[in-house]
């Protein structure tokens, strides 16, 4: 029913393109002086009849059904004149930011945002993850553990993304990046920062773009982002539930991306006092069937296109947090405006660039490749290059949400565990020491403070009912390249203060340990132990 719909909508469409630019054409030349706002350029997949951004400029990096993705092809190849860019129809170029803001040039954090009462009751299966009764498909868990496998089981799938950068140090129209720019790093450790239910309300039949940016940001607040420091490297996944059609993607595609501040959202951009909020629309497009790739790797391949369609988006908003202020074709072909996974969508598996199952330290999920311009290809596999290889070990800090459910990435000390109790924002946080007595226990990680940034951060909430004399929660912050140390936290003994935040001075290029302690004087009755999260480097 939905594909002769879609044709008989292109046909009225072609027919009306002429005399609407006629007419265009006399209101501009009636009224040149015109001071209405500025509109997103117009670029060739959106001036796609078939593309579904065709008069929706905010769905960027809108991943098109499997139909829709052949008649886009099919409509270019007839209408769109060959690029003239010496670099390759599709090279992809930096935008020059917005709001300062390219690409993701930190730790990504990845909040997913169960839309809706729809989702029904919530559970917890046996690895932690939230489950919900009206999921039919188990997507729910399925996502969490892919999230929380970026960057782990030494995958290279996500490695395509250091390519990419930002910064004062990169032009406008770059086609590489310079080595003194901000690199996105390699993501070890996993990326998932928080899972949140807002079961508040019924999630809207057809949420309108709008509607789903504003989830977003309250979903910032819920999560304690209230700063535009805190949502630099965040991004939140809107997940609607089992049949709705939240703006209207059914027949038409399957996701798409953008910030709070797009101008072209239906209903208007969305006001955050928290800074510029990335989310995605995530529909769920196992409704959709085979169209949205279900089946496309695997048989029966039921989730296929849901974990492809989630590694589009993230990749996409990666390379471009705020469109189109990072990383986009602007050739002039077929691919003008799309994103780095726009142009490897759908290619089929076994095929040069194709969709393959990446193996991740949490499982196997089928992803699509993304574009590379230092290859010049569609990777599904790439080396590790201007990012840095992270891992705590030289890199950026890795895990400092400790929502890999582990210590991955911290070498510990004494009594140490990753528990919920002690999460401030996500599923978990870092317990140091115990409700029992203990001795000293600490957490510790070396990292290489990267090119743009200049603060270290985490969160602590001290239990500690004897006092400073005999038991206390310090921090100190080692410069190995300058052979200093400070003491972020001093010795502090606690009880019932809640969570406090502390920050101190990095400087970019130097090598650090940060040692998160928890003193206890093992004596029996009054046991302290510390609860720390939230550590990022900014």
């Amino acid at each position: 029913m939905g594909t002769p719909h879609i044709r008989g909508a292109a046909r009225v469409t072609l027919a009306g393109l002429a005399s609407l630019a006629l007419a265009t054409a006399a209101a501009l030349a009636i009224t040149p002086q015109a001071t209405a706002a500025p509109q997103a350029p117009v670029h060739a997949a959106r001036s796609n009849p078939y593309s579904p951004a065709y008069q929706h400029p905010y769905r960027h990096g809108v991943l098109p059904t499997i139909q829709r993705n052949a008649k886009m092809k099919s409509w270019s190849a007839a209408n769109h004149p060959a690029a003239t860019a010496a670099t390759g129809p599709e090279t992809l170029s930096y935008g020059g930011g917005v709001d300062g803001i390219g690409v993701q040039s930190g730790h990504s954090k990845v909040y997913l945002v169960f839309y809706g009462s729809q989702w029904g009751t919530q559970s917890a299966n046996g690895n932690g993850d939230a489950t919900f009764s009206g999921d039919p498909d188990g997507a729910a868990p399925v996502t969490q553990e892919m999230f929380k496998g970026i960057g782990t089981g030494n995958e290279l799938w996500s490695a395509d993304l250091t390519q990419w950068c930002d910064g004062p140090n990169v032009s406008s129209g770059a086609t590489s990046c310079p080595s003194n720019a901000n690199f996105i790093p390699y993501q070890s450790g996993g990326v998932l920062s928080g899972v949140w239910y807002d079961n508040s309300a019924a999630s809207p039949s057809a949420a309108t773009g709008h509607q789903l940016g504003a989830e977003a940001v309250k979903a910032a607040g819920h999560f304690g982002n209230t700063s535009a420091a805190s949502n630099r490297d965040a991004y939140y996944v809107i997940l609607s539930p089992h049949n709705t059609n939240p703006d209207n993607y059914q027949g038409q595609y399957c996701a798409w991306h953008d910030y709070n501040g797009d101008s072209t959202l239906t209903g208007g951009p969305v006001s955050s006092s928290y800074g510029d909020i990335a989310f995605s629309n995530q529909p769920y497009n196992m409704d959709s069937g085979s169209g949205c790739g279900v089946g496309f790797v695997n048989s029966p391949g039921t989730l296929d296109g849901w974990t492809m369609t989630l590694g589009h988006e993230w990749h996409e908003m990666m390379s471009d947090q705020n469109p189109a202020g990072g990383w986009t074709n602007h050739t002039g072909s077929s691919y003008d405006g799309q994103e780095n996974s726009d142009e490897c969508a759908w290619i089929s598996p076994g095929s040069a660039g194709g969709a393959a199952n990446v193996k991740m330290g949490t499982g196997t999920f089928a992803e699509q490749a993304s574009w590379s311009n230092d290859t010049n290809n569609c990777a599904i596999s790439h080396a590790i290059v201007g990012g840095g290889t992270g891992g705590g070990t030289g890199g950026t800090l890795t895990n400092g949400t400790f929502e890999t459910g582990s210590l991955s990435s911290w070498t510990t000390s004494g009594t140490t565990s990753a528990t919920a109790s002690a999460a401030h924002s996500g599923s978990y946080g870092a317990l140091v020491g115990s409700a029992n007595p203990t001795n000293t226990s600490s957490v510790s990680q070396s990292f290489t403070a990267p090119s743009g940034t200049s603060k270290v951060s985490f969160w602590y909430n001290v239990t500690c009912p004897d006092t400073v004399s005999y038991d206390w929660a310090t921090a100190t912050l080692q410069d190995t390249t300058a052979g200093t140390t400070t003491t972020l936290l001093a010795k502090t003994c606690t009880q019932g203060a809640g969570w406090k935040q502390v920050s101190g001075t990095v400087t970019a290029g130097h090598n650090y340990t940060l040692t998160l302690t928890n003193k206890d004087d093992n004596y029996a009755g009054d046991a302290t132990y510390t609860y720390y999260d939230d550590v990022t480097v900014s």
